[in-house]
């Protein structure tokens, strides 16, 4: 993500007006261009409002009504449309954002479609999306209008269901917006205080990237009418608003270019009666047009490329979609002395739809600064789309695992205070335990080998399960952020205490912890990040009884991931002599293997989902449905892990079969044995209990493996036993994108490669 934006002149040559169903020089003709354009391959209606109704309470809104063409019809001369509109309800005095996404009845064939034309998708994500859509349905929080949209050609009235908007006689624009889910309805006028605003090059947006656009607005408008909000009526007392509208047509030049697109808007109301309007886009990363449009209290409009509009580095992660946005923005220019810190109301104004997969962030602002050295205040609103760094698996899982050590460090800092330091070593308020406590050394020897393995980053995919279960049963992962932390200090502790057992050298990427501080200060540490993590418990606002809840698991968590870990270290050497004399003996070693990976890996996970969708207030049979699932995916995981260590030696040596080496029996071993008759049984064993490093002996071992099928034979039971998981979890869930998002990613953590 740039922090800086910086601006271009624009792609415009001296073509000015494309298309003879586009305004003309001079005033813009409302009665026709108000209209849809039978030209227009893309066009929308968009508004925005900032209300203060009779009871001081603030809100502000946005809405967008889209038309998109998918055909031109032969026999019709004309385009075949999609329809869709959006609209988002900010109650600033609660800090809460309300989205409404309704879109095509067309859109689930639309969707397959076109998942079978778009290259660049993640593969894992575009199959659970497909998954879906053949059902007939899409993922909320989007939702289906239940017909084809009214957009006639003679007059601006625009039916998509409940949301309509209507030009009226005397040159006002009626709103009207309803959703029964949120219970909220608003019924507005907008009245315009200006003439219609050419943006761009004399209204032309040019990009090289998809459409060129025309583009007009009026920056200033009344707004008058009522909102009801959970079964209050509230009458607007004071309302501004704005509104644009854009149509574009695509050349065929543009059809086939590059459509990694991004851009940056904002438009701003000023208490001296001025407004602005900046339009940054984006292609390829690279800045493409931008401008900026001031219009004086008279109305006059005044145009520059010499502006700058950038943010700083206070940023808000969502933990939907684990994108970060910028929430301070600046805008300058020397060409109108214009100096203005732009501040979100609230972070959480992300909207997240199919539309524009994952999400974009669009809100209110609030506005300071000055023009012309003259102080001013205003509100504005700013769009920032296409700046999307995790729409792949393995960089919204890079982007997890930073936001799970942003937590770690809030849970855990290396530099405590004193109060802080009170509540890691026991509570807040404990003073005594203070006393006397040389702090440098606790945190040397506590604290730092925790943070530094901590602090190199792994793939906190337990973290995510934690936070994806609270969301896909309904509930606010964004209200229980630190809880990324819990799962990493249990998963970290456990690693550090496992790699002295071991004697493991290597953790991700760095020496082990024992080989740094010690076999006793790396257990003492590990251990301790187990308990470290109920700061997330008691910290928690959740009831007494919901915390007893997470207690309780945890603990049974913690009792089966040591009871694994106890059988783990010991092995299963002491059933070859049996198992490979008596074939019953032999057919029990792939159970005792399960046995081992549901206790040590599997129960752990299960326990986290349980935690996140209790925390989401999920009924019962969801927890244990996601519980069962993350069991089922823990154990399927480390199946994988087996097979991969295997088939990674055999494909080029690109690993060194870690595991033939060590003399362990994993689960392809077991199962081989299982199915082997006793002179192979015999080959097999020798080849493992010599933990031998000889290339053509681990070959040999391998291809015995191969002879009987059971590397594939693994792979296949670690799937189907997913799959088995899924179906019992699928009509359980709502068909939300956290869902699509969790069969994803099961699929992903199944098909990495060594």
């Amino acid at each position: 993500m740039n922090r800086k934006t910086t601006t271009s002149a624009p792609n415009t040559g001296t073509l000015l007006i494309h298309l003879p169903d586009w305004p003309q020089a001079g005033e813009i003709d409302l009665h026709l261009h108000d209209l849809p354009h039978k030209s227009s391959t893309t066009e929308w209606w968009y508004l925005h409002a900032h209300l203060q109704t009779a009871d001081q309470r603030s809100f502000s809104l946005f809405v967008s009504f889209f038309r998109r063409a998918l055909r031109f019809n032969k026999k019709t001369q004309e385009y075949d449309y999609a329809h869709s509109v959006i609209w988002a309800l900010s109650d600033l005095d609660n800090k809460k954002y309300y989205t409404v996404s309704l879109v095509d009845p067309d859109t689930p064939r639309i969707g397959i479609s076109q998942s079978k034309k778009e290259k660049n998708n993640d593969p894992f994500i575009s199959k659970a999306t497909v998954e879906m859509l053949r059902k007939g349905i899409v993922p909320l929080p989007d939702e289906m209008l239940s017909k084809t949209p009214s957009i006639p050609w003679h007059m601006l009235d625009l039916v998509y269901d409940d949301q309509t908007f209507k030009k009226l006689d005397d040159g006002g624009y009626a709103l009207n917006l309803l959703h029964k889910g949120h219970d909220i309805s608003m019924s507005l006028v907008f009245n315009p205080l200006t003439k219609a605003i050419r943006h761009g090059d004399n209204g032309v947006m040019y990009n090289s990237a998809t459409e060129d656009m025309f583009y007009y607005f009026f920056p200033k408008c009344t707004v008058t009418g009522d909102v009801r909000i959970k079964q209050e009526n509230l009458k607007i007392a004071d309302g501004s608003g704005w509104y644009d509208h854009e149509f574009g047509a695509i050349s065929k030049e543009k059809a086939k270019a590059n459509k990694d697109i991004a851009w940056n808007w904002v438009a701003i109301q000023l208490d001296n009666n001025y407004q602005l309007t900046i339009y940054h886009f984006f292609a390829e990363g690279k800045s493409d047009n931008a401008w900026l449009i001031l219009i004086d209290p008279d109305g006059k409009r005044m145009s520059t490329h010499d502006f700058t509009f950038d943010h700083d580095a206070t940023s808000w992660t969502s933990t939907r979609t684990f994108n970060t946005y910028p929430t301070r923005w600046r805008v300058r220019s020397n060409a109108f002395k214009i100096d203005l810190q732009l501040v979100a109301a609230f972070e959480g104004q992300e909207f997240v739809t199919i539309i524009s997969r994952p999400a974009f962030w669009e809100g209110r602002l609030d506005v300071s600064g000055s023009i012309n050295r003259t102080a001013v205040r205003g509100k504005a609103y700013v769009e920032r789309h296409g700046f999307i760094k995790t729409e792949k698996l393995p960089e919204f899982l890079k982007a997890v695992s930073k936001a799970t050590l942003q937590s770690v460090k809030k849970i855990v800092p290396l530099h405590p205070d004193r109060e802080k330091l009170e509540e890691l070593v026991s509570s807040k308020g404990n003073h005594h335990f203070l006393k006397n406590l040389d702090h440098s050394i606790y945190i040397k020897k506590l604290i730092t080998p925790l943070r530094e393995i901590t602090d190199r980053g792994g793939k906190s995919w337990r973290s995510y399960a934690t936070i994806a279960c609270c969301d896909v049963v309904g509930g606010n992962s964004q209200n229980n952020i630190d809880w990324l932390a819990l799962p990493e200090l249990l998963h970290v502790g456990s690693l550090m205490v496992d790699d002295v057992q071991d004697r493991s050298r290597i953790r991700r990427g760095g020496p082990s912890a024992h080989l740094l501080h010690g076999p006793g200060i790396a257990i003492n540490s590990g251990t301790a990040a187990y308990f470290l993590g109920q700061i997330c418990i008691y910290s928690s606002p959740e009831s007494d009884a919901k915390k007893l809840q997470i207690y309780t698991w945890y603990f049974e968590a913690m009792r089966a991931a040591h009871s694994g870990q106890a059988l783990d270290i010991y092995g299963l050497e002491y059933m070859m002599a049996d198992a490979l004399k008596d074939d019953k003996v032999a057919r029990l070693l792939p159970g005792r293997v399960i046995a081992i990976h549901r206790l040590k890996s599997a129960a752990p996970a299960s326990y986290l989902a349980k935690i996140g969708a209790l925390l989401g207030d999920g009924s019962m049979d969801q927890i244990n449905a996601l519980g069962n699932f993350f069991e089922a995916l823990g154990i399927s995981f480390q199946i994988i892990d087996d097979t991969l260590n295997l088939k990674g030696f055999k494909d080029h040596l690109k690993t060194k079969a870690e595991d033939l080496t060590a003399g362990k029996i994993t689960y392809p071993v077991a199962l081989a044995i299982s199915l082997m008759p006793r002179r192979d049984k015999m080959k097999l064993w020798n080849i493992v209990q010599s933990k031998t490093k000889s290339i053509p002996q681990l070959t040999k071992a391998i291809a015995l493996m191969d002879r009987y099928g059971a590397i594939e034979e693994s792979e296949k039971i670690a799937r189907k036993s997913l799959e088995t998981a899924w179906k019992k979890l699928d009509p359980l869930l709502e068909n939300n994108m956290v869902k699509i998002n969790l069969r994803a990613f099961s699929w992903f953590v199944l098909e990495r490669t060594y």
